[in-house]
Parts: structure tokens; sequence; C-alpha cells
């Protein structure tokens, strides 16, 4: 059985090669205003999902219904770090996706939006089965922005 740093690395390179890919696939004209609106939506919806489902993970707990901290190692515990980490992530892409699709040609953001969203569940489905496997979601959504914004630095200059 692999270790733990190897699965992860292994994602990680794999999600590296998904991201050169993804850019340069996904490069292309668009309107600006669509790209951002459907660029972000699916991230939007992801977040909400998660937190749907700590809210309902509360309500259906008498421990912490009252706004009690998640068990550590919890399922809940395990959704406010995703839903943390996504955030984080979202909030990266809004600052970076836009000087991308500035650069590379608005038709690159929604496929990056729709990216992220997939690679988000992969993160969270991932983290819940085993935490080694969260590593390919993380990385497929965290390089493409990374190699986005890269690319379009490079390209101005």
């Amino acid at each position: 059985m692999l270790g733990k740093r190897p699965v992860i690395a292994a994602s990680m390179a794999l999600s590296m090669v998904y991201a050169i890919w993804l850019v340069w696939w996904g490069q292309g004209p668009g309107d600006p205003d669509r790209a951002l609106i459907l660029g972000v939506a699916p991230g939007g919806l992801v977040l909400a999902a998660m937190i749907g489902r700590l809210a309902q993970r509360r309500f259906f707990d008498d421990q912490i219904i009252d706004g009690a901290p998640f068990l550590p190692g919890s399922p809940a515990e395990i959704d406010q770090r995703v839903l943390g980490n996504t955030t984080e992530q979202m909030l990266l892409a809004l600052c970076l996706w836009p000087f991308a699709g500035w650069v590379l040609g608005w038709g690159l953001v929604p496929v990056l939006g729709v990216s992220f969203a997939v690679a988000r569940l992969l993160f969270w489905i991932g983290y819940h089965l085993s935490p080694p496997l969260r590593g390919l979601g993380f990385a497929a959504s965290f390089y493409p922005t990374l190699i986005a914004a890269l690319w379009a630095l490079a390209a101005s200059l």
C-alpha cells in the first residue's frame, strides 16, 4: 500500500499537468461580464452546498445545535475544514481570474469556474474517504488558478 506522501505527490503532479492543459485549452474570447458570472457561480453553488450541509449537521445533532465546536475528526469538523479551504481558494480565484481573463481571453474564466467546482467536490469527497485523497481535489482547484495567473503575467510582460 502506498504511503500518504506518494499519493499526495501523484495527485499534485497529475493536477499540474491538468492545470497546464486546462489553461491552454480554455483560452478564448468571451464577454467579460458573462464570463465572470459564469466563472464564479459554480464555486458559489458548491460553497452553498457546503454551508447547507454544515447547517443540516447542526440541526440534527443535539450536541452541536447551539453552536458548540465540532468534535475533532468528526464528519462535521471535516466539512468545516473543507468549507474554510474552499472559501480561501474562492477568494484567491476572485482575485486572479479577472486578470487571467483580461489577458488570456474571457472564455477561460467559465472553464476555470466549472473545473474549480468539480475539483472542490472531489476535495470534499476525498477528505471524507481518506485525508490523503483530498490532495487531488485541492491541487486540481488550486493549480489552475495559479497557472492561469502566472501564464497571464508572463503573457502581459
